[in-house]
Formats: C-alpha cells, sequence, structure tokens
C-alpha cells in the first residue's frame, strides 16, 4: 500500500502490521526545511506582534517628517520665495536703471540700500538669503559694488551668488576675478577668471575671460598658459572681439617664454 506525504508533513516510524516503514534521509531533511521556515514565519509574526506599536510610530513619524517637508514648501518656503521676488522689483530697477544711465554711482547705491521704504539689495540677502531671490540679490549686490569700486565687497556678494546660468555663472566668477585684479591680488584674479572659463562655453563670457585668464597669466610671467589662452581665442572664437588682435597677443607671449 503506497504512501503520500503532503508538503509541511513531518514523516516518522510508523508502524503498520508489525513493520517499520523507514523514512528516506531526503525526505527527513525536506520535511526539516519546511519546519524552519515555518518556525521563521512564527518568529518574524511574534515580532510584529511585541513591536507592532513600535513600528507604526516609526512609520508614523517618517510620513509626519514627509508631510511636514511638503507643508514647509507649500506654506513657507514657496510665500516666502514669492515675497521676496516682490521686494526685488525696485531694487532690480534700480540697479537696471545703473546700467545705461549717466548717474550710476547714485543708482546703484540705491540699489544696494533700497529707495522710498523699499528693501535693498543687501536687506533682501539678510532676509531672504535662502530663497531665490535672496540668491540673486548676491550677484546684483556684488555687481554694484564692483562698480561703485568697493571690490572688497564685490567679492564677498559674489562668491554668496550660486548658479548654473550659462552667463550669470560665469560673469559673477569673472567679476570676482576683476575684484581681484584691482586689489592686486593676481593669483586670485587669475584662479577666477579660469574659473569663469570653465563654468560655461559660450561665445560671450568664454573669449572675454580666457583673454583676462591670459593677461594675467602673462603678467604672473606664466607665458606658456598665455600662449594656450591666446591660441584658443584664435582658433576657437576667431570672430570674437578678443581674436582682433589676437596675433599681437600671441607674439607677445611666445617672445617671452
Amino acid at each position: 500500500m503506497a504512501t503520500y506525504k503532503k508538503r509541511g508533513y513531518k514523516p516518522k516510524p510508523i508502524k503498520e502490521k508489525g513493520e517499520t516503514i523507514e523514512v528516506s534521509e531526503q525526505d527527513s531533511t525536506t520535511a526539516e526545511v519546511f519546519n524552519t521556515l515555518d518556525e521563521g514565519a512564527n518568529k518574524a509574526e511574534d515580532f510584529v506582534a511585541r513591536n507592532q506599536k513600535g513600528i507604526f510610530i516609526i512609520i508614523g513619524v517618517a510620513a509626519l517628517i514627509m508631510l511636514g517637508y511638503l507643508g514647509y514648501n507649500k506654506f513657507i518656503a514657496e510665500p516666502k520665495a514669492e515675497e521676496a521676488m516682490n521686494e526685488m522689483y525696485s531694487a532690480q530697477k534700480s540697479f537696471n536703471e545703473a546700467l545705461v544711465a549717466t548717474n550710476k554711482d547714485s543708482l546703484f547705491t540705491l540699489a544696494l540700500n533700497g529707495v522710498g521704504g523699499k528693501l535693498g539689495l543687501t536687506d533682501i540677502v539678510d532676509q531672504y538669503g535662502s530663497t531665490p531671490a535672496g540668491n540673486l540679490a548676491n550677484y546684483y549686490a556684488g555687481m554694484a559694488y564692483l562698480n561703485l569700486k568697493d571690490y572688497t565687497n564685490a567679492v564677498k556678494y559674489l562668491g554668496d551668488f550660486n548658479s548654473d546660468n550659462a552667463v550669470l555663472g560665469p560673469i559673477a566668477k569673472g567679476g570676482m576675478g576683476d575684484a581681484f585684479v584691482q586689489l592686486e591680488q593676481l593669483p586670485e584674479a587669475l584662479e577666477y577668471y579660469e574659473k569663469a572659463i570653465d563654468a560655461s562655453t559660450n561665445d560671450y563670457t568664454t573669449p572675454m575671460y580666457l583673454l583676462k585668464a591670459a593677461n594675467v597669466a602673462q603678467s604672473l610671467g606664466q607665458s606658456d598658459k598665455a600662449l594656450q589662452y591666446y591660441t584658443r581665442i584664435k582658433s576657437e572664437f576667431e570672430t570674437s572681439d578678443q581674436a582682433k588682435n589676437i596675433d599681437t597677443f600671441i607674439g607677445r607671449a611666445e617672445a617671452s617664454k
């Protein structure tokens, strides 16, 4: 008479009509595996039962953190960013007017300090520095100070400006290079001109800062580097304004090697 064993059944010697039916080693091992799995499942269930309160607390805390983050963005960060942009309007207007006016200094000063009860750029940085408008205010303030020949503050504010924009990013770094030239810190000037070059490749900022970097490198006695930058202007930006007299610069660099 054949005997069938269902999964999970634990075989054992069976006496029938005085005979003992031996259980094979393979069947015994298989049964032990299933028993082990059952025991593991029971232990997991026991763990959940014993720690159910703690598990729900962890899940609840994670949910609160996520809701808090979303709530912060919706009810605090977004309104604050919008408020900062509104505050920027007057200061940005003064800055833009200064770029084309004859009384540049007074308009740049108004942009920095505010007018008509409106916040100036430095106040916007102080009060809204974590917002996009606050970050942009660093750029405007730095460029305003650069035009006002306050080179230390120009470096400070431009250094706090962060942007991946293909034009503003290089100009901010290049502005720091200009400030360091005026402060007679030529190694630092060269460093930031090179950062401006690396920040973006385009027909506007790249040849401009290649020429500035090359001229500073030449002043520092780094003729090889100067020649490299002059040559790049000639080969990559031959239609740029910086390329007009580039052969003269190349000849000067070659002669001083």
